[in-house]
């Protein structure tokens, strides 16, 4: 029995020490077979090697194998790494017959993950609390994963990867967060939230794409929710919906303003259409095209077209109607071609656009005070042989006011360079005829003013003038005796037009007719002039050490004559007369108004004079580095007029006077224009007719205008502290910005600035009793902190005594994106508008609707 036992008891040792032997041949012959290719640790047992495409590589502080489990146990420090998979982790469990790889980051003493586990696979870092990743399918299931995409980051509480190009994410968080993306900050201050996330990525760019989506800010949830989201991570343009600014407007109700969709067009197109909505019942349809080739050419066309209701419909104040808008601009790269530009600036709108306005952005910028606009379109050609300019134009320009329209539709002017008419060959100009230039061109213009319901209609083109004309123009000077310089100048005009004027008095209708003939008609005007000029200097100098070391005057006056005939004379055959009602004779030009206007009429014999002032001081300084500095008292100080020997009465002008000052530095200019009347004038027993007299030096105002402008800013109280130097203690995550004193008070700069416009008109004319206009306008901002902007517009009318248009904005910048309220509380147009704005170029257009072009990438709802 004992031996028996004994006997089991040595075949069991034998057993064990075989089984062992074996055991380490087989594992010697593993580690020859991974010696070449396994660089991280020599003693690892891994299963047989044609199962796997490539060596899975570990190593950890500690590590055990279990092989009844087929299992390997990697702790502290754990690392796994299979072809372009890396994963690090505080514990990671690998399972041979399954394929995965579990893996989890560092734990608290409460259990709670807080050192994630990190995977690296395509030079993507990925974060997580746990993961199961299959490396033969390498598909994977994380939890709390973090994913790094673009300038941004998604945590989702699961995720799913399918494969290398799909991930599948439950509740799902993506931010743009810098302080959350750099790991500066464990909350971030925004993020989108969405149930369901699909992950997209490519070779060169990824996309989002998302079920429902909020916004959270400072992790409470905001209003701005939307059914889907796409956010291609890539620097190429991507279509998709364009989220709206969201307020109030006291005419037209709750609207949505901006909400449409992009689409890129191929390489050099994109085309965006957005819409306005309102709650009472109004909508405007915007859209737009933007067009661009590199270094040739950029333009955009964008159209509008509405209707407004406003008031409640069966009540008086109710109102409907339509609106458009058609816009283009193309500008050309001045380089695509020095010989050839081509370049439109078109915006044309119904007759009461900027009053029925719907797009919100025109209030803001003070468009809807608009009285009138230009369209125009613009060609020129230049030649390399030829002294000669080729331009074209065709011009659209609205009144709004008073509801008409001046097209001019096209205007070509063939225009030759000046040349030297006796230019020496030695190059060196002297007297008279060697400085005599010319300047000659050929114009050519179709003109019509019309109202807009005959645009393009039989009335319109029946209306329409068309002109040729050439102008000739001779000039050349030289100097007298030093100090003056003498001029000559004489000028040629000839026109020829398809329209002639014949006026008649009808006694049926006691009115005057006009009827207009479509015949060729030409005239021919010239006039001359002469002018004498010098300069003249005055210096004042005071005793050493004076504030005012001198003071300096400049008086630039000149003298001219001119002449032109009176080309209302029969010889001309440029005027007729036709009968009045009281059987007088009245005399009328068949040119008037023509495309050139009409001959001037009366001969003019006269001599005008003009003094320019200038006068300034030097003074002493210590902030000038030279000790003295210059302050200009007047720029410019004008005084002219002129006396006509030829006519029959008043023979005196009017006496202009202007005036161009600035002050403190330049940060104040005031302009002023005074016209005086020299002779006394008689009103009738309105008051609104008078009729000058010969009764010669009473000079009554007829006109006065002053326009200040003061620009003010926090730069007028010196130098700025440099927080820096002052104080050492700084200000922790999120506010790097602010420095702190010794009672733990925020220092920081608050820059602001200030800019006052004051105008004033006074205008009589032949009227005794004249018109006034008088406004004061403020145009400011201020920076109450490093993150919160005010700004602000207001004028005051002292005429009509009203608070005319007045915009506040309030921005606050919350480092990763900035929230905007803007807000006109006074005038026709009662609005405010609030909006977010992503930082972000990824998030730009989702979050909130922004004007860009081709040089940004796109991206939206």
């Amino acid at each position: 029995m004992g031996k028996s036992i004994f006997k089991n008891i040595l075949l069991f040792l034998i057993f064990l020490i075989f089984n062992n032997i074996l055991a380490q041949n087989n594992e010697a012959k593993t580690i020859e077979i991974r010696s070449k290719q396994d660089t991280i640790r020599k003693n690892d047992s891994i299963p047989a090697k044609e199962q796997l495409d490539d060596v899975v590589k570990t190593k950890a502080d500690v590590e055990r194998n279990s092989f009844s489990t087929k299992q390997t146990f990697l702790d502290k420090n754990a690392q796994v790494v299979y072809q372009d998979m890396q994963i690090d982790a505080d514990y990671i469990r690998i399972d041979w017959s399954s394929s995965k790889i579990y893996a989890r980051g560092g734990l608290d003493e409460k259990g709670r993950v807080t050192t994630p586990a990190v995977a690296t696979q395509g030079g993507k870092t990925f974060e997580y609390d746990e993961v199961i990743y299959n490396y033969k399918t390498r598909q994977a299931v994380a939890f709390n994963a973090r994913t790094e995409e673009s300038e941004g980051v998604i945590v989702a509480e699961k995720t799913k990867k399918y494969n290398d190009s799909v991930f599948f994410m439950r509740n799902g968080k993506y931010t743009t967060d810098e302080y959350f993306v750099k790991k500066k900050d464990t909350i971030a201050d925004y993020y989108l939230l969405a149930p369901n996330i699909k992950l997209i990525k490519g070779k060169e760019n990824s996309q989002v794409v998302t079920g429902p989506i909020q916004m959270y800010i400072e992790q409470v949830p905001t209003p701005l929710v939307m059914p889907f989201a796409i956010l291609p991570f890539s620097d190429k343009r991507s279509a998709g919906i364009l989220i709206p600014s969201f307020g109030e407007r006291q005419d037209v109700g709750f609207f949505l303003n901006g909400l449409g969709y992009y689409q890129p067009i191929g390489e050099h197109f994109d085309l965006k259409i957005l819409s306005d909505l309102y709650t009472k019942g109004s909508w405007n349809l915007r859209p737009e095209v933007n067009y661009l080739k590199k270094y040739r050419y950029n333009g955009r066309f964008n159209a509008e077209i509405g209707t407004v209701i406003r008031g409640i419909k069966g009540l008086d104040d109710y109102s409907k109607s339509s609106t458009y808008k058609i816009a283009w601009t193309h500008q050309q790269d001045s380089k695509a071609n020095p010989l050839f530009t081509f370049n439109a600036a078109v915006d044309i709108t119904s007759q009461k656009f900027y009053n029925n306005l719907l797009n919100n952005n025109y209030i803001y910028n003070n468009e809807n005070l608009k009285t009138s606009q230009t369209s125009r379109i613009s060609l020129q050609k230049r030649f390399l042989s030829l002294p000669i300019t080729i331009n074209a134009n065709a011009t659209y320009s609205q009144n709004f006011a008073t509801g008409l329209t001046d097209i001019r539709l096209p205007d070509v002017t063939v225009a030759m360079s000046q040349f030297y008419l006796f230019k020496p060959k030695t190059g060196v100009r002297t007297g008279l005829l060697e400085n005599l230039t010319v300047n000659t061109g050929l114009s050519l213009s179709n003109y019509v003013q019309t109202r807009e319901e005959d645009l393009f209609k039989d009335k319109m083109w029946q209306d329409m003038k068309t002109g040729l004309r050439n102008n000739i123009a001779l000039a050349t000077n030289t100097s007298i005796a030093k100090y003056f310089t003498f001029t000559l100048s004489a000028n040629v005009d000839n026109v020829l037009t398809t329209k002639t004027l014949e006026k008649r008095y009808n006694i049926l209708t006691d009115r005057v007719d006009n009827i207009t003939k479509n015949q060729f008609a030409g005239f021919s005007t010239f006039s001359t002039s002469a002018s004498l000029q010098t300069v003249l200097y005055k210096f004042l100098n005071f005793k050493k050490g004076s504030m005012v070391e001198a003071v300096r005057h400049m008086v630039t006056p000149s003298l001219s004559f001119n002449y032109t005939p009176d080309f209302a004379a029969k010889n001309w055959g440029y005027y007729k007369e036709y009968f009045g009602s009281r059987g007088e004779m009245t005399k009328y030009s068949i040119f008037e108004g023509g495309i050139y206007g009409s001959p001037g009429q009366g001969l003019t014999q006269s001599i005008g004079f003009n003094i320019a002032n200038n006068l300034e001081m030097k003074v002493r300084s210590k902030s000038d580095s030279t000790g003295v500095k210059k302050i200009k008292l007047f720029e410019n100080l004008n005084i002219s007029g002129n006396y006509n020997f030829a006519a029959e009465k008043n023979k005196w002008s009017v006496v202009n006077i202007s005036s161009q000052s600035s002050f403190f530095n330049s940060k104040m200019t005031l302009n002023t224009t005074l016209t005086l009347e020299p002779y006394k004038i008689l009103y009738d027993a309105t008051g609104n007719n008078g009729i000058r007299t010969e009764d010669f030096g009473h000079f009554s105002v007829q006109g006065f205008n002053m326009q200040l402008s003061y620009s003010l800013s926090d730069e007028i109280f010196g130098k700025k502290d440099d927080y820096a130097k002052l104080y050492k203690k700084k200000g922790e995550i999120r506010n790097e910005n602010y420095y702190f004193d010794d009672d733990n008070y925020a220092r920081f700069d608050q820059p602001w600035s200030l800019s006052i416009n004051a105008n004033y008109a006074y205008t009589r004319g032949l009227s005794m009793f004249g018109s006034k206009m008088a406004t004061v306008g403020l145009n400011g901002n201020i920076k109450l902190t490093p993150f919160w902007n005010i700004t602000g517009r207001a004028s005051y009318d002292f005429v009509t005594k009203e608070i005319s248009q007045t915009s506040l904005g309030f921005s606050r910048d919350q480092r990763s994106f900035t929230i905007n309220f803007n807000w006109v509380p006074f005038g026709f147009y009662k609005v405010y508008d609030f909006f977010i704005g992503i930082k972000a170029n990824i998030l730009s257009d989702a979050i909130k609707y922004k004007d860009r072009s081709f040089t940004q990438p796109k991206s939206s709802f």
